[in-house]
């Protein structure tokens, strides 16, 4: 019986002495709390500069594109039947996609008025919605 009870005693002695290398559930939850604290903060904030990234480059093609347009008409005498066209005569490598709708092929196209040949005046955003200010993709 002594035996045992020393055995017992030994077991209870290693368990008492040994260090803990876990975290206890309250250290857990308040971690967890912490960290959804700080992404409620950056998460809104990310998807925000996301939507404003995406409106600067829907102006940087649409300037691109028209500045294209005006340098075809400048060396052709006409405008663009298409703008495949532009590509084709290497005015542009490839068409941009609208990076609100993720094509080339939205592109909302308006045709010069009568006594001017070609198709392609100028093109707007074929995007439903607004940009970050307000303003109507259409309109850009």
């Amino acid at each position: 019986m002594a035996a045992h009870a020393n055995s017992v005693g030994r077991v209870i002695d290693r368990c008492a002495s040994r260090s803990w290398r876990g975290f206890t559930l309250i250290e857990m939850l308040v971690a967890m709390a912490i960290l959804a604290l700080l992404l409620s903060i950056v998460v809104p904030r990310y998807f925000d500069s996301l939507d404003r990234s995406k409106d600067a480059v829907l102006m940087e093609n649409l300037k691109t594109t028209r500045d294209v347009i005006d340098k075809f008409y400048g060396d052709n005498g006409r405008y663009p039947d298409s703008l495949a066209e532009l590509v084709d005569k290497r005015y542009l490598r490839t068409l941009p996609a609208d990076p609100i709708t993720q094509s080339n092929r939205t592109w909302i196209i308006v045709p010069p008025e009568a006594p001017v040949r070609g198709q392609v005046y100028d093109i707007h955003s074929g995007a439903k919605g607004y940009t970050k200010d307000g303003r109507p993709y259409s309109s850009l």
